[in-house]
């Protein structure tokens, strides 16, 4: 039975009805049947070829929430009526030396939910079983897409950096990533300093987590940070007065970039040697790990600030996105009709 879904055939081109025969199910998939579909920051450059890698026609979406419609046959794991979540990786080779220590999200050859396949903003979605995620009793499954990806995504560093309560670190951001990002670390027991330019947003970000929030534009607000944060997470995708910012590390702190930045970082080596600090960056996180980050929300009521529109009305949320006027993510809900 084919799928129907929405599609853009060039770069920001405007979606439109699609309907494409996806073939026989594999042995080791699983066909989701969408309820609901987070958007993305991805999504927007995806459809806009801001990356390269962009093939037409696309259906994006990899913030999926759905029920298991059907199985392959080799699938143990999930059957069908099983409430599943899946985000940007859709399948990963299990036999490289990634997968095999359970760094999935690193395999060199993993499948990406919306890079040469189409993705969630349709009626049924496919992937591999290992990547489709149970979700939790406790997770809003209409809230529960951002979380696979925006969520993971910000959930991730705080393992693989065996981030501490008694650590201090600060969010750069206060957007889909960053408000996420509030939660977590402040559940985590993290002193949370949040860093925006937009003072609109101060109120908002202590209810998130922030314990304190700091203006990026005031100088001398930034310079008396300067060697206090254990890490410094990094969740925008435009370039900033980056020394300011790994001034603020204390030794042995981490700046970490979760957001896309395109432009060079400038780093002064002296800067980062003298006091042993680190630049790094991370993509979403393993199977496990994205259990465990469900889990740990569930346990700590954390969800994203949504606005849901329906499906049909794909494009206006688009619109509603590019314009900056997301509060926090948006989440289309399925309503294709039977």
């Amino acid at each position: 039975m084919s799928i129907r879904a929405y599609a853009a055939h060039a770069p920001k081109g405007e979606l439109k009805p699609f309907e494409y025969e996806p073939g026989p199910l594999g042995d080791e998939q699983v066909e989701i049947a969408v309820s609901h579909c987070g958007i993305c920051h991805s999504d927007l450059s995806m459809l806009d070829n801001d990356w390269g890698m962009t093939g037409y026609p696309l259906v994006p979406g990899h913030e999926v929430v759905g029920t298991v419609s059907a199985a392959g046959s080799r699938v143990k794991t999930l059957k069908p009526g099983d409430r599943v979540g899946l985000g940007w990786y859709s399948k990963s080779c299990m036999t490289c030396r990634q997968c095999m220590r359970g760094d999935h999200n690193l395999c060199p050859t993993a499948e990406q939910t919306i890079v040469g396949r189409h993705g969630g903003f349709a009626n049924k979605v496919r992937a591999s079983a290992e990547w489709a995620t149970p979700l939790p009793t406790g997770i809003d499954p209409v809230k529960a897409g951002p979380l696979f990806c925006g969520g993971i995504t910000v959930f991730n560093p705080l393992v693989q950096f065996d981030v501490k309560p008694t650590h201090r670190v600060g969010v750069v951001g206060i957007g889909g990533l960053g408000h996420l990002a509030l939660q977590f670390c402040n559940k985590w027991g993290c002193e949370v300093i949040a860093f925006s330019s937009s003072a609109g947003k101060s109120d908002e970000a202590k209810k998130l987590g922030a314990h304190h929030v700091v203006n990026s534009k005031d100088d001398a607000a930034m310079a008396k940070l300067a060697g206090s944060l254990d890490l410094i997470l990094v969740t925008v995708n435009v370039s900033l007065n980056w020394p300011v910012y790994i001034n603020a590390l204390a030794p042995r702190g981490r700046i970490h970039f979760v957001g896309a930045v395109a432009e060079p970082v400038p780093i002064v080596a002296f800067q980062m040697i003298m006091a042993q600090r680190s630049l790094s960056g991370s993509p979403l996180g393993s199977p496990t790990t994205t259990a465990d980050m469900l889990a740990f929300a569930a346990r700590h009521n954390i969800a994203p600030v949504t606005e849901l529109y329906p499906m049909s009305k794909v494009n206006e949320a688009l619109d509603h996105l590019r314009a900056g006027k997301a509060r926090y993510r948006i989440v289309l809900e399925n309503d294709f009709k039977a």
